[in-house]
């Protein structure tokens, strides 16, 4: 049967504990979520401001659907580029101190518009090993069209140094997460622009996990460094997560983003995103802007959770992000524990490999603005609880 093969894999996928369930929500994201018939508190989404279920943010969406329809009708550089889509280019690069940005439907799409394009036969690629999936996949298109790829150990800076130095490319691009997705921890992002400097090559940023929540008025990672923009950066932004809509942008300098324009092929060859989504992202964008007591609000119950979970049995990782990932081990282990919560009404998903490495399957527990300290509070008490319930 031609479906043989695909079965037994499935079967070897469950064996080990990787079987992957969607759950089915009912409710928009937010705080609280009915799942499966059922209310949880809701520690697994990526919305850090809490703005997904805005209801400013769902008006504008509307307004904007009435005003420009629900579809584009065609790619950007078809006629599928309306004005919102226009404005909101432009809005985000002054936002992020950039000359020029794009946008994508998704920052899947975003990260595959970059180092394909950029890099070709005889150029050299340079990536951080815990790289979200999508920039893995975009330096492995690159290699198929003949550059050399090499990854350097986590943040080791002093590695990514020696290979740089070694490397004979005159067309060098480093790629970076800002904020690492499973780990929650940031890239030394202007060690990494020295470097870039240093060996006149490309840096390539992928803020998902930063943009609107580190940095001034949420401009990102960059920001959060003190690190201004310059022709030799592009940086990759999600509009899904903190931004609460969808989407992406990547900005950079006049010329490199005309040149996407004109050559990036997840870019040209696809169907523009719907123009109510634009409208949506620039009512989200002043939000943000003005959202210093949103992002405390974020970090204050960071702080929290992190001085609640001291001393359990199961490692927290160092980040200091709304991701906040609890190391539990084995898959089992991490599914049980993730079981025990979601019994107690808490959602806090478990991430096993090959999303994260062999043997460090977690909880990662996401936190947003939206939460109230006593969510934080009930959440600590259950793992101390089901700590207490291991140790007997």
């Amino acid at each position: 049967m031609i479906e043989t093969r695909l079965s037994t894999e499935l079967e070897e996928i469950a064996s080990t504990g990787l079987i992957r369930r969607r759950r089915v929500l009912e409710s928009p994201c937010g705080r609280l979520a009915t799942v499966d018939g059922r209310e949880m508190l809701n520690f697994a989404s990526n919305d850090y401001l809490g703005l997904a279920s805005n209801p400013e943010i769902a008006q504008a969406m509307a307004d904007g659907a009435l005003q420009w329809g629900a579809g584009s009708g065609a790619s950007h550089l078809v006629s599928g580029h309306l004005a919102p889509h226009e404005r909101i280019e432009q809005e985000i690069a002054a936002f992020v101190g950039f000359p020029r940005a794009l946008t994508f439907s998704t920052g899947y799409l975003a990260n595959l518009a970059i180092v394909p394009t950029l890099a070709g036969r005889g150029d050299a690629i340079f990536a951080d090993k815990l790289n979200h999936a999508s920039l893995i996949d975009a330096v492995q298109l690159a290699k198929a069209q003949g550059a050399a790829s090499q990854r350097y150990a986590h943040n080791d800076m002093a590695a990514l140094e020696r290979l740089l130095a070694a490397s004979t490319a005159s067309n060098k691009i480093i790629v970076s997460d800002a904020v690492f997705s499973m780990d929650g921890d940031l890239a030394p992002l202007p060690q990494l622009f020295a470097l870039a400097e240093r060996f006149d090559a490309w840096l390539v940023i992928d803020d998902a996990h930063g943009f609107g929540v580190l940095g001034a008025q949420g401009r990102g990672s960059l920001s959060h460094f003190n690190q201004p923009a310059a022709p030799r950066i592009l940086l990759m932004g999600t509009l899904g997560k903190a931004a609460g809509v969808g989407g992406a942008f990547v900005a950079g300098s006049e010329i490199a983003i005309e040149y996407l324009l004109q050559r990036a092929r997840s870019y040209i060859f696809t169907t523009a995103a719907p123009a109510p989504m634009a409208c949506a992202l620039s009512q989200s964008l002043e939000i943000i802007e003005q959202g210093e007591a949103l992002r405390a609000k974020l970090f204050a119950r960071i702080a929290q959770l992190r001085e609640g979970l001291a001393g359990l049995p199961w490692t927290l990782l160092a980040s200091p992000t709304a991701i906040q990932p609890l190391i539990v081990g084995e898959n089992e282990a991490a599914l049980a524990l993730a079981k025990a919560l979601w019994e107690r009404g808490l959602w806090a998903p478990a991430i096993r490999p090959p999303t994260v490495p062999k043997g460090t399957a977690r909880l990662r527990i996401s936190l947003s603005a939206a939460h109230t300290a006593d969510d934080i509070a009930a959440l600590v008490d259950a793992l101390r609880a089901e700590a207490a319930a291991l140790a007997g």
